[in-house]
């Protein structure tokens, strides 16, 4: 690395280090159908169940325990909003302060809710819901820290960004491996201390893979990033030192390069305020279908254990079959995030070249149609699926859920980027 700057392996490093904290942490509360069933069975809320005349399949009375799954309900839809809620606030924290501070956050807010689960019983059940606050909050915090990561590669930023977004949507799955382990003896506070060990991890991560401030797009010469060179790296200032006055530096550079001063073709829109983004109403409307088809998805998470417990007719063993079912179709997410990028892709691709300026970026608008159409045809027939009640139907439920929440969330980064 003759160059002082970062080289392929700590790259390749911090990419994959990346990739596992997402898909092993920030989303792990989407798998909490699966996380339900163990506290069920360990007693959690269970006084709230009341005694009914039922029968179940073996003849045996069943409570009426829709309290019980309405405190459930209640711990992850109050979670969930904790994680669309901060993400404003944690962004402004992230631009401000940098990397270092955004993931110091995160971790400690991570370890928090961890502890708390592992030290919650029957009788404190009430400390899931800060704790599931805290996971989410801590999750989705760290996954925004590790988009930059797409940076460092160029021209496969926008896969790299996919990717992590699948990754965040696979994490779900590690419920699943709790639920699992359980099932085979291992106590859920075991497990969740553990998972509170990890910590120590991100924290080395955070150290020596990843930036003080932030990862600057496109990259200066040598660029270089960790504990290795506190503030910015010699090269860095090196860099700034060379650049000639009043031109951008890279961490002022917008995300697409734009024409240089004065240069400024007739189509090309002038620079556009925050306050002008936010207050359009193409941005409107995009958040008033992002927030429906969201809150499809978040209620079919957390009423999906009642749900299956209703089609099941109270048998644990089907429902304990088709929660690992919906479990496993998550962690296809990150396989399926990257297929509306390609979608998006080829239909922008076309025999014409891209114009420029104002015409090019409506060009881009259209061609996000085909992806928002795909995404909210996956929607309806996933709704669709879900309102019949048959248990052999919610595979196919649980297979268009997946590419559903993986189309929206990938359409969403780049109809953002685009617009």
């Amino acid at each position: 690395m003759a160059g002082g700057g970062a080289g392929v392996a700590k790259r390749l490093g911090t990419l994959l280090s990346g990739l596992l904290e997402c898909g092993a942490f920030c989303g792990v509360i989407f798998g909490w159908a699966s996380l339900v069933f163990v506290l069920k069975d360990l007693g959690y809320f269970e006084d709230l169940c009341q005694p009914t005349a039922t029968p179940s399949p073996n003849r045996t009375l069943l409570p009426d325990c829709s309290w019980q799954d309405e405190q459930f309900s209640l711990v992850f839809t109050i979670g969930s909003f904790m994680n669309n809620f901060v993400t404003f606030p944690m962004g402004f924290i992230f631009d401000r302060f940098g990397t270092t501070v955004a993931r110091l956050i995160a971790i400690s807010l991570y370890t928090g809710g961890t502890l708390l689960v592992a030290f919650s019983t029957p009788e404190l059940a009430v400390l899931l819901f800060p704790a599931m606050s805290m996971l989410s909050v801590g999750g989705i915090l760290l996954l925004l820290t590790n988009m930059q990561v797409g940076n460092l590669f160029g021209k496969y930023r926008s896969i790299i960004i996919t990717l992590y977004n699948g990754a965040f949507d696979s994490s779900s799955a590690i419920f699943l491996i709790i639920k699992v382990l359980y099932e085979h003896g291992l106590s859920l506070r075991a497990m969740f201390l553990f998972m509170a060990a990890c910590s120590a991890w991100h924290l080395l991560r955070t150290l020596f893979l990843m930036p003080r401030t932030h990862i600057p797009y496109p990259l200066p010469p040598a660029y270089d990033y960790g504990l290795r060179c506190p503030g910015r790296s010699q090269s860095y200032r090196t860099y700034e030192e060379k650049r000639p006055p009043g031109e951008a530096g890279p961490e002022e550079t917008p995300l697409e390069p734009s024409a240089p001063r004065g240069a400024r073709g007739d189509g090309d829109p002038p620079g556009v305020s925050f306050r002008a983004c936010v207050c359009s109403r193409v941005f409107a409307w995009h958040v008033a279908w992002l927030s429906v088809m969201q809150l499809r998805h978040y209620l079919f998470i957390g009423t999906l254990n009642p749900l299956l417990d209703h089609l099941a007719r109270g048998d644990s063993h089907l429902v304990s079959t088709y929660t690992n079912a919906f479990a496993f179709t998550q962690l296809c997410g990150v396989l399926c995030a990257p297929w509306n990028g390609l979608i998006l892709d080829r239909h922008k691709r076309g025999k014409t070249p891209r114009p420029e300026g104002a015409l090019g970026a409506l060009a881009d608008l259209r061609a996000s149609v085909l992806s928002l159409v795909v995404t909210a045809t996956l929607c309806v027939l996933f709704s669709v699926c879900a309102a019949v009640p048959m248990l052999p139907v919610q595979f196919a439920t649980f297979v268009l859920q997946v590419l559903s929440r993986s189309f929206l969330y990938g359409g969403n980064a780049a109809f953002l980027a685009i617009a």
